[in-house]
């Protein structure tokens, strides 16, 4: 029987790799109220130029981006780690209510409490209009396949 690790500081790799994918995993449910739950009550955020602090707050961003980013479809990936903190380079692909596809690319910067949760979140991200055809995430709604391709194999 595998041992069980809490994710927890200080991080390993494996640790960094398993939060990164929890956390992708709980924005490809589109769930703010279960995506805010990995956040410290009083959590601070900069998500492109917004700035948002609290769980309520981050709840209330997480619907609006969803309501806008439709079929929305994330990877994230390891970038970096240290003790408390852990560097996560990302893709996502969203069309708008129009039918327009984007691509979206960023860089994210955590830091984390002694519980595991996320008390500050920098963000940084830039969006590509795509075509429907270009499109790489064909995975249904909802947490990436294991099998599907990672962002360095797919060339992002």
């Amino acid at each position: 029987m595998a041992e069980k690790v809490a994710l927890v500081p200080p991080f390993t790799r494996e640790i960094a790799v398993r939060k990164v994918r929890g956390a992708e995993d709980g924005w490809n449910s589109r769930d703010a109220e279960r995506v805010a739950l990995a956040y410290s009550v009083d959590s601070r955020w900069r998500n492109r130029s917004e700035f948002v602090t609290g769980r309520a707050a981050i709840i209330e961003f997480l619907k609006r981006k969803w309501a806008k980013e439709l079929e929305y479809r994330l990877i994230k990936e390891v970038w970096a780690f240290d003790v408390d903190r852990i560097a996560v380079r990302f893709a996502y692909e969203s069309r708008d209510p129009s039918g327009q596809w984007f691509r979206s690319y960023g860089n994210e910067n955590w830091e984390f409490d002694e519980a595991g949760l996320m008390k500050v979140r920098h963000a940084s991200i830039n969006d590509v209009p795509i075509k429907e055809s270009e499109r790489l995430f064909h995975w249904p709604l909802g947490r990436r396949p294991d099998d599907h391709p990672g962002l360095s194999e797919l060339g992002l």
